[in-house]
């Protein structure tokens, strides 16, 4: 089973994405390759990748050599073009990269255009949809905050079905006037570091003992080892929230997968995790999100 997730173009995107943003050498015998093949061959089903992080070379070679059909395997990756006038010409290069055109492009922060034009940038990327170019291919964003999303949508003949971004339990304070903007214009929210209460808290807050209890609960009922980290990507997913985690180790990627074998979590489970993540704002990825964007005045911890 592969939980999907419906974009408002109409696509179904997988909930569940393997990044692979660690190791790129934008070559064919660069890490990625092998990571990307591990992921593949473990049954992952989508993979973030990004200009940035040099992994689009190995992204279509890793598909390739496992001999996966591309429809089979949803592909996302991000751009940095430095201005408008090179738009055409680095989105030409992503496809050239994947050697295919990629499910979905996102802008990867709202600081890729020149100040002053978001609208612009984002007028440009549509024409490349209209023209042919990225024809197929939906559009999206990356660490865009209210003010940017504004300006897209101010001028949008065609809206972003994505905005990827820190999330997790303790920045959903912060993100509150995103978040209501993306449920006004049917924007899904993507995460990536959605495992950051777990990874990069000093304590893992006070929703860690929530996460190895339900943890606990589900490995009892289901007779095998469920972590808190599953809980945590689980309760992400059950959000309607695409999440994307990475790893490159072997059995953490099999873990990744394994997590659409598991069953939801209650309700009231899902409630617990939101209302106590919302009393505390600990955020690992600070250069996007907080300039112009004020932060909540809450603890990092209780």
């Amino acid at each position: 089973m592969t939980r999907t997730i419906k974009l408002a173009d109409g696509k179904a995107i997988p909930a569940l994405q393997w990044g692979n943003g660690s190791g790129g050498l934008n070559g064919k015998h660069d890490p990625a390759l092998q990571y990307g093949i591990t992921a593949l061959k473990t049954g992952v089903k989508a993979i973030d990748t990004a200009e940035l992080y040099k992994t689009e070379i190995a992204t279509g070679e890793a598909i390739k050599q496992v001999g996966a059909k591309k429809e089979d395997i949803w592909v996302t990756t991000k751009n940095i073009p430095t201005t408008a006038e090179n738009l055409k010409a680095n989105v030409q290069e992503r496809i050239s990269n994947l050697t295919f055109k990629p499910d979905l492009l996102l802008v990867h922060n709202p600081f890729v255009p020149e100040e002053g034009k978001i609208a612009e940038f984002w007028t440009l990327l549509e024409d490349l949809v209209l023209d042919g170019t990225l024809e197929g291919v939906s559009l999206g964003v990356s660490n865009y905050r209210p003010q940017d999303l504004k300006a897209v949508l101010d001028v949008a003949r065609i809206k972003p079905v994505i905005n990827q971004l820190e999330y997790h339990p303790y920045v959903l304070s912060h993100l509150q006037p995103v978040l209501d903007i993306h449920a006004q214009h049917g924007i899904v929210t993507e995460a990536y570091g959605p495992l950051t209460p777990l990874l990069r808290h000093p304590t893992g807050g006070p929703i860690k003992p929530i996460l190895e209890r339900i943890a606990a609960r589900l490995t009892k009922e289901l007779g095998k080892d469920v972590d808190a980290a599953s809980v945590l990507l689980l309760w992400t997913i059950n959000k309607g929230i695409v999440t994307v985690t990475t790893s490159t180790n072997p059995k953490n990627i099999e873990k990744i997968v394994s997590i659409e074998g598991l069953p939801d979590l209650s309700p009231e489970e899902v409630k617990e995790i939101e209302e106590t993540g919302r009393k505390i704002y600990f955020r690992h990825y600070k250069e996007h999100m907080t300039k112009d964007f004020p932060e909540p005045d809450l603890p990092s911890d209780l």
